[in-house]
């Protein structure tokens, strides 16, 4: 990791810039595999699978004997620990979900909004180096919370065509509709255009590498929503001199692990914490079978020494971290001074492993900065929410005037006659 003693503010730009990527040949790639299996479906699906996967599909769709034989491969204790973990997203996405309240705004004009469930959704989940099994839950429970009716997955295959048992009991227990062994750009592009075999959907969610966050942002173009552009996985550390070393290591190689376009940060006003941390993070990624991948990471990720507290606090809300852990002594009141990251991890005992997994709150998180204008995957990311106004002939008379007065200062006229003429049999 590099570290920067004391930058000025001048330096932050540099120093907080994300590991850079050829956007404009993956953005070339991107177009052409998504023009491909809009014209192609299917047939384009099968040759981009068989490239980047080495596969070539004949079904795409997971059968009811693949789902069976995963869960007789799934040990009883990771059953419980999804159970317990399912349980928790489950309560706290449920928690989200408010009444109706009709709002009288003025006499006789009452005006209410309704949360509809977006009907068809598609999920998207990596394969990588590492099954994703933790996202299916952080997606399916909260789509079907909400009430979506058809709730499809796309997942890479491995070499033989198979998914990783973890994702499939997964996707069964939580009522995902249908799963298909796509990954990467062409399953974006299944998902936004339909194909055959592929349903199309209203909106697609998941994280992904550049390549698939580059074709999410790229399929909006086609009337598609997207819950975020959430790409490579990154942690920030805030931590002062009540912080504890190994804690921070483990935390810092729990982001750097995930791939080598991850990023990790420790920004810290404590000298000696930095020493320590160092040594600890050499030991303990010496230990990791995914160390190889943690090096890779670490090669661009930062440790920022400053003076003041309120330095740290700055520097942090500018770089706005997808996962923020504050180890430091008074974190909740610390944590109110956050106005930019994806998820808040608050003191020595609150890992950010914790948000991925089992704590409740969802780990589908903006990443790239993006945590300035984006909020992580809830319970309104799957529903769109539809306004209602009911308006009385006295309520009409009383607000009808000011409608007619701004009506006709904008020149459009008929906007004030649908109000008039409806006057005119009411006085």
């Amino acid at each position: 990791m590099q570290l920067f003693r004391y930058p000025d503010r001048s330096e932050w730009p540099e120093i907080l810039a994300r590991p850079a990527y050829p956007e404009e040949q993956a953005e070339n790639t991107v177009k052409k595999i998504l023009a491909d299996v809009r014209e192609q479906g299917d047939e384009a699906v099968r040759k981009y699978t068989l490239k980047f996967d080495k596969f070539l599909p004949e079904d795409f769709e997971i059968s009811e004997a693949e789902f069976n034989e995963a869960e007789k491969e799934i040990s009883g204790e990771l059953k419980n620990a999804i159970g317990i973990a399912s349980e928790n997203i489950r309560i706290f996405h449920a928690a989200q979900l408010q009444p109706v309240k009709k709002i009288v705004t003025s006499s006789g004009v009452e005006c209410w909004q309704k949360a509809s469930p977006i009907e068809k959704v598609g999920l998207y989940v990596p394969g990588g180096t590492a099954p994703l099994f933790s996202t299916v839950l952080m997606l399916a429970i909260p789509a079907r919370l909400a009430g979506c009716k058809e709730i499809i997955l796309c997942t890479p295959p491995r070499s033989d065509g198979t998914i990783h048992p973890a994702i499939l009991y997964c996707a069964k227990l939580t009522g995902v509709t249908r799963v298909f062994r796509i990954g990467g750009v062409q399953a974006i592009a299944a998902m936004a255009f339909g194909t055959r075999s592929i349903p199309r959907v209203f909106k697609i969610f998941g994280p992904g590498n550049f390549y698939v966050t580059a074709a999410k942002q790229m399929v909006t173009r086609y009337g598609v929503a997207i819950d975020m552009p959430a790409g490579p996985s990154e942690v920030a550390v805030m931590a002062d001199d009540t912080a504890e070393p190994a804690f921070v290591a483990a935390d810092l190689l729990s982001q750097a692990e995930h791939g080598a376009d991850s990023q990790v940060m420790l920004v810290t006003n404590n000298e000696p914490l930095v020493h320590h941390v160092i040594r600890e993070v050499d030991r303990q990624v010496s230990l990791l079978p995914r160390g190889q991948y943690a090096m890779k990471a670490l090669e661009h990720s930062r440790i920022i020494l400053l003076k003041e507290y309120s330095e740290m606090v700055e520097l942090i809300n500018e770089y706005a971290p997808e996962h923020l852990i504050l180890a430091v002594r008074d974190a909740e009141t610390t944590g109110e001074s956050i106005v930019n990251a994806g998820s808040v991890f608050l003191g020595n005992y609150t890992p950010e492993s914790a948000g991925d997994y089992a704590s409740g709150t969802n780990h589908t998180l903006p990443t790239h900065g993006y945590a300035r204008s984006y909020s992580g995957v809830n319970m309104d990311s799957f529903m769109k929410k539809i306004t209602f106004q009911k308006i009385s002939p006295e309520g009409l008379r009383a607000l009808g005037p000011v409608i007619m007065t701004m009506a006709e200062t904008e020149a459009l006229t008929a906007h004030k006659t649908a109000v008039w003429v409806r006057l005119q049999g009411k006085e």
